[in-house]
C-alpha cells in the first residue's frame, strides 16, 4: 500500500522538476568553473539533453534514477498505487531514451549519462565530475 492517496500521489509526481533540478546545477556549475561552454535542453536534438557541449561533441543527460529506471539503484522504487500504469510508464520512459541515445550516436554526438544517485555524496560527486571533465577533454 502506498503512503500517499491517488490524488497526493498525482500532487507529488506533478511537482516533480523535469529542468534545472539540483543534480543538473551541480553538472552545470562544475563544468563552468571548469570552462565547459555548453548550452542547455537543446530542443534540435533527441531527448532535448541536459546539456550539449557543441565543440566536443557531447551531450550530457543528468539522469533522475527514480524516472529512468537506474538499474540496482534504491532510488528506482515503484509506487504501490496504480503499480500497473507506473510500471507501463517506466518500461515507456526507458526505451524512449534507448531510442534517444541511439539517434544521438548515430548523429556522431558523444552521450554521456550521469545519474542523480552518483552526486549524492560528496566523494563519489567529485568522482564523476573528474571523469566527466577528463572524458570532454579527451574529446575536444
Amino acid at each position: 500500500m502506498d503512503v500517499f492517496s491517488e490524488e497526493q500521489r498525482s500532487y507529488v509526481m506533478r511537482s516533480v522538476r523535469s529542468k534545472d533540478t539540483k543534480p543538473e546545477r551541480i553538472v552545470r556549475s562544475f563544468l563552468h568553473r571548469n570552462g565547459f561552454r555548453f548550452r542547455l535542453h537543446a530542443k534540435n536534438l533527441p531527448g532535448k539533453p541536459d546539456l550539449v557541449l557543441p565543440r566536443y561533441r557531447a551531450v550530457v543527460f543528468v539522469n533522475g534514477c527514480f524516472w529512468h529506471r537506474h538499474k540496482g539503484c534504491k532510488r528506482a522504487t515503484t509506487p504501490k498505487t496504480r503499480e500497473k500504469f507506473w510500471a507501463e510508464k517506466f518500461k515507456k520512459n526507458v526505451a524512449r531514451d534507448k531510442r534517444n541515445y541511439r539517434e544521438l550516436r548515430e548523429m556522431r554526438w558523444e552521450t554521456i549519462i550521469i545519474w542523480e544517485c552518483e552526486l549524492r555524496n560528496l566523494d563519489a560527486q567529485a568522482k564523476v565530475l573528474r571523469a566527466l571533465a577528463s572524458r570532454l577533454a579527451r574529446s575536444g
